[in-house]
């Protein structure tokens, strides 16, 4: 192989699969010699790669873990696997690595061949997750928001209100932000002359215009802060929520109580949560029971509902048929 950065992409190609190889080998799998090898392991070295190397009869080259990641090449059903588990990932929100999930999700889509692309849509739409995990978002249509976002341009998209009703909106988008396994999108509405947050799941066909905006002064210090500062316009009823669970508080704390000081310690055994949501009483219900521990919960009566009909279907369950076959 005569051209260097092609060999050179092969040979990182050969060192990510997990084994150590030998330079004679890598030397026939590259058609080079092994002073070759070495000084193209010396190139790889250079621009970041922590290629190890061992000594002796069975010495070889492998990549190790490094101070900082490298690009990595994939293979294409690789790069298919890592595309859908990022739009799973984006589509529903998964507490922790919401945002960071559409930012890889569009990097990546944005270089994928186009039979790649229609495999990842495919299989991305075969798959499901539980109903109570929180509405839908289109992955499609997340990139298409996060792009028009970091390339500061006017998005035109078909809006639903909370009665289904469907309008057109222009808006200069500055941000994502999930919240509640919810995602929103702040943009300033053009027609309506004002700032606005907007439900994903309810954001169809957006449409990228080529113009870009100045930035605007959001009336917040991130659109995040406006977000959790506007939350009656996120256009979802809100109770509240109390709920004394027989747990520490630091076992509780980011796996129901999402913002600080919710869950409140009311001894080393117990807490309490009490705070506003718009959370879906069957996704409540399910949290709570996946929370592993006892609890007590005081309101609202639509999350008690939903918890003796969850019991009476577990009652049934195991019910005396089920006893009997144990």
């Amino acid at each position: 192989m005569n051209d260097t950065p092609a060999r050179l992409l092969r040979l990182l190609s050969l060192l990510q699969t997990p084994r150590e190889w030998p330079g004679s080998e890598l030397a026939e799998r590259l058609n080079v010699t092994d002073r070759t090898v070495r000084r193209d392991i010396d190139r790889l070295r250079e621009l970041g790669y922590p290629v190890e190397a061992t000594m002796g009869a069975a010495g070889g080259y492998r990549l190790v873990a490094g101070s900082a990641l490298p690009p990595l090449l994939v293979e294409d059903d690789e790069a298919v696997a890592i595309a859908v588990g990022l739009r799973v990932a984006a589509g529903y929100a998964v507490a922790g690595i919401e945002e960071s999930s559409v930012r890889a999700l569009t990097k990546l889509e944005q270089v994928l061949p186009a039979k790649l692309r229609r495999r990842v849509r495919v299989l991305g739409t075969a798959l499901a997750l539980p109903a109570d995990t929180g509405p839908l978002v289109d992955p499609e249509v997340l990139t298409a928001l996060a792009a028009a976002v970091t390339n500061r341009e006017r998005v035109r998209f078909a809006y639903r209100d909370g009665g289904g009703a469907e309008s057109r909106r222009q808006a200069e988008p500055v941000g994502l932000v999930p919240a509640r396994h919810r995602w929103y999108l702040v943009g300033y509405d053009v027609d309506r002359d004002d700032w606005r947050i907007y439900r994903v799941d309810r954001i169809e066909r957006p449409q990228p215009t080529a113009a870009r905006f100045p930035p605007r002064e959001l009336p917040a210090a991130d659109p995040a802060a406006y977000v959790a500062g506007r939350r009656t316009d996120w256009g979802t009823p809100t109770f509240r929520l109390s709920v004394t669970i027989h747990a520490a508080a630091r076992r509780i704390a980011g796996r129901l109580g999402d913002e600080p000081g919710e869950v409140i310690a009311i001894d080393e055994n117990t807490c309490r949560l009490d705070t506003l949501r718009d959370d879906s009483p069957e996704w409540l219900a399910h949290r709570l029971i996946a929370l592993g521990a006892d609890f007590d919960v005081h309101e609202p009566p639509e999350l008690i509902r939903q918890l003796r009909a969850v019991s009476a279907r577990i009652e049934r369950a195991v019910g005396p048929e089920a006893q009997r076959a144990n």
